[in-house]
Protein backbone atom coordinates (compact mmCIF):
# COMPACT_ATOMS: atom_id res chain seq x y z
CA UNK A 1 0.00 0.00 0.00
CA UNK A 2 0.98 3.60 -0.91
CA UNK A 3 0.35 4.91 3.01
CA UNK A 4 2.71 2.98 4.10
CA UNK A 5 5.32 3.49 1.85
CA UNK A 6 4.51 6.98 2.61
CA UNK A 7 4.64 6.18 6.31
CA UNK A 8 8.31 4.16 6.08
CA UNK A 9 10.01 7.12 4.22
CA UNK A 10 8.74 9.69 6.56
CA UNK A 11 9.91 7.71 9.58
CA UNK A 12 13.68 7.30 8.28
CA UNK A 13 16.40 9.74 9.18
CA UNK A 14 15.71 13.36 10.21
CA UNK A 15 11.72 13.70 10.25
CA UNK A 16 11.03 16.78 8.80
CA UNK A 17 8.59 19.33 9.82
CA UNK A 18 6.35 18.79 6.95
CA UNK A 19 6.68 14.57 7.74
CA UNK A 20 5.65 15.54 11.54
CA UNK A 21 2.61 17.00 10.55
CA UNK A 22 1.98 13.80 8.32
CA UNK A 23 1.96 11.43 11.47
CA UNK A 24 -0.34 14.21 12.78
CA UNK A 25 -2.91 14.30 10.44
CA UNK A 26 -2.62 10.14 10.38
CA UNK A 27 -3.23 10.38 14.48
CA UNK A 28 -6.20 12.76 14.10
CA UNK A 29 -8.22 10.93 12.01
CA UNK A 30 -8.04 7.32 13.25
CA UNK A 31 -8.33 8.72 17.17
CA UNK A 32 -10.69 11.71 16.22
CA UNK A 33 -8.11 13.74 18.28
CA UNK A 34 -9.09 17.69 18.31
CA UNK A 35 -5.17 17.85 19.48
CA UNK A 36 -2.27 16.10 18.87
CA UNK A 37 1.14 16.46 20.15
CA UNK A 38 4.74 14.33 19.39
CA UNK A 39 7.51 13.80 21.29
CA UNK A 40 9.87 12.25 18.98
CA UNK A 41 12.71 11.91 21.63
CA UNK A 42 10.53 10.52 24.92
CA UNK A 43 8.30 8.26 21.87
CA UNK A 44 5.34 9.97 23.66
CA UNK A 45 2.27 11.18 21.70
CA UNK A 46 -0.34 13.59 23.90
CA UNK A 47 -3.82 14.52 22.53
CA UNK A 48 -7.15 15.23 23.06
CA UNK A 49 -9.96 12.84 21.57
CA UNK A 50 -12.90 13.94 21.29
CA UNK A 51 -15.99 12.06 22.92
CA UNK A 52 -18.87 12.98 20.78
CA UNK A 53 -18.32 13.14 17.01
CA UNK A 54 -21.61 15.43 16.60
CA UNK A 55 -20.46 17.74 19.21
CA UNK A 56 -16.62 18.61 16.84
CA UNK A 57 -16.69 20.69 14.06
CA UNK A 58 -13.32 21.63 12.51
CA UNK A 59 -14.35 24.18 10.78
CA UNK A 60 -15.18 26.59 13.81
CA UNK A 61 -13.51 27.19 17.29
CA UNK A 62 -14.47 24.92 19.51
CA UNK A 63 -13.99 25.73 23.20
CA UNK A 64 -16.53 23.56 24.81
CA UNK A 65 -16.10 20.42 23.87
CA UNK A 66 -15.65 16.92 25.43
CA UNK A 67 -12.47 15.22 25.41
CA UNK A 68 -10.18 12.84 26.91
CA UNK A 69 -6.64 13.49 27.57
CA UNK A 70 -4.63 10.78 26.31
CA UNK A 71 -1.03 10.36 26.60
CA UNK A 72 0.51 7.05 24.97
CA UNK A 73 3.63 5.54 24.77
CA UNK A 74 5.28 3.97 21.32
CA UNK A 75 7.97 2.24 20.92
CA UNK A 76 8.43 2.19 16.72
CA UNK A 77 6.92 5.06 14.84
CA UNK A 78 6.46 3.49 11.71
CA UNK A 79 5.12 0.56 13.02
CA UNK A 80 2.61 2.81 15.49
CA UNK A 81 0.99 4.97 12.43
CA UNK A 82 0.93 1.75 10.25
CA UNK A 83 -1.49 0.56 12.97
CA UNK A 84 -3.35 3.32 12.80
CA UNK A 85 -4.30 2.55 8.82
CA UNK A 86 -7.96 1.45 8.82
CA UNK A 87 -9.42 0.10 5.09
CA UNK A 88 -12.87 1.74 4.74
CA UNK A 89 -13.81 3.98 1.88
CA UNK A 90 -14.06 7.30 3.94
CA UNK A 91 -10.11 6.76 5.08
CA UNK A 92 -8.77 5.95 1.82
CA UNK A 93 -9.91 8.73 0.56
CA UNK A 94 -8.34 10.40 3.50
CA UNK A 95 -5.24 8.53 2.80
CA UNK A 96 -5.71 9.49 -0.90
CA UNK A 97 -5.48 12.76 -0.44
CA UNK A 98 -1.94 12.43 2.12
CA UNK A 99 -0.50 10.73 -0.65
CA UNK A 100 -1.15 13.54 -3.26
CA UNK A 101 -0.22 16.06 -0.73
CA UNK A 102 3.02 14.79 0.23
CA UNK A 103 4.19 12.75 -2.88
CA UNK A 104 3.00 15.24 -5.98
CA UNK A 105 1.69 11.80 -7.55
CA UNK A 106 -1.63 11.01 -8.77
CA UNK A 107 -2.98 8.55 -7.27
CA UNK A 108 -6.63 6.23 -8.31
CA UNK A 109 -8.97 5.76 -5.44
CA UNK A 110 -10.21 1.93 -4.92
CA UNK A 111 -12.89 1.18 -3.51
CA UNK A 112 -13.00 -2.27 -1.63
Amino acid sequence: MEMEELITRSTKDKITSRFKELHKSILRKHYNAADVAIDYNRHRIKMDIVLNDADYNPATINTAISTVPSNMFYENLERFLKSCLTKDAKSLAFYTTLIREYTNTNVALLAL
